[in-house]
């Protein structure tokens, strides 16, 4: 049997987006960064990626031994599923994590049962299969704007929360670019118009807080970015325009849940209403394929987006 080809997108400055093929195809990038002949994942997907991740390297002539970090965002397992399975791999490397995340990667039991609840014990195993721990001496916990350098490529993590806790980005300021997870949204390529990107909020489980939301959209456009690469999937560049979309959308998202707070089903009510809304969004910024379409790419994320603003709705103070 071949072993499976990652589709790859050279986008300068040394990085190359990874289709990871979770999900379905552009659904979710990895992003490999490569420095004088060293080596940096930026998130990971799930074990059925790590194969991909691998080809790639493989395609670059890049030993495994040259790969000295696996930077993972935030520890959703669309981001770091992944991981620890990569990492049997990558001899030399580490997993770079905020402090908040690092314990649930070395030990993935609670962040295990915390999926299991979200998608159903029988999607999350087609989904994520057995999540690997990652050795604690394998990690590295950073701090709020701790630099870390690759091969002299200074990396710098910056905490962003807002979609959760445990998030931070990865400024790279040699490329002008930040590694965003999903702190700045999700912003499909098939989506994409002669208006440009189009993006969108993504608000899951568990700890959606939208003042802190928005300060990420703020401090990621403090770093005078030139482009960004999101996990969901890859590079935009419209910087402005879409960070005034997200500070408008998280709001609109907001609303949406505050319209049916009350509403006896509010779970169907409000997922109607996101789709509708997104639609309407997607139709202004000049997208005309049909809806059939868009519920393929967008039900997972309204799905996922209501659950997050439920939980919001419940605990909020």
């Amino acid at each position: 049997m071949a072993e499976p080809a990652s589709r790859t997108t050279e986008l300068g400055d040394g990085i190359t987006a990874i289709d990871t093929d979770h999900i379905r195809p552009l659904f979710d990038a990895s992003h490999l960064v490569l420095e004088n002949g060293r080596a940096a994942f930026v998130d990971t997907a799930a074990n059925s990626s790590v194969p991909l991740l691998l080809d790639a390297l493989k395609d670059k002539d890049i030993d495994v031994a040259n790969v000295d970090y696996v930077f993972l965002t935030h520890v959703h397992l669309d981001h770091a599923g992944g991981a620890g399975l990569l990492l049997q791999s990558l001899p030399n490397a580490k997993a770079v994590l905020h402090p908040r995340g690092a314990p649930h990667m070395i030990d993935p039991a609670k962040l295990a049962k915390g999926a299991q609840a979200v998608y159903g014990e029988e999607k999350y195993a087609q989904m994520y299969g057995e999540i690997v721990p990652i050795p604690a001496e394998r990690v590295v916990i950073v701090d709020d704007q701790q630099e870390i350098s690759l091969a002299g490529r200074t990396m710098q993590c910056l905490f962003t929360e807002g979609h959760a806790r445990h998030h931070y980005v990865l400024s790279d300021p040699g490329s002008k670019s930040v590694f965003t997870g999903d702190s700045f949204g999700i912003s499909y390529r098939e989506l994409d118009t002669a208006n440009g990107e189009f993006i969108f909020p993504t608000t899951t489980p568990v700890h959606f807080d939208p003042p802190e939301a928005h300060k990420a959209i703020d401090r990621i456009m403090q770093l005078n970015p030139q482009q960004l690469f999101l996990t969901h999937f890859s590079r935009v560049v419209n910087l402005p325009r879409l960070a005034s979309d997200m500070h408008k959308r998280i709001d609109d998202f907001v609303a949406i849940a505050e319209q049916y707070a009350n509403d006896a089903d509010r779970t169907a009510a409000m997922h109607k209403s996101m789709f509708a809304y997104l639609v309407d969004e997607l139709r202004a910024h000049g997208y005309t394929n049909e809806d059939d379409r868009l519920h393929a790419i967008l039900d997972l994320d309204v799905n996922l987006d209501t659950m997050g603003l439920e939980f919001w709705l419940d605990h909020r103070r």
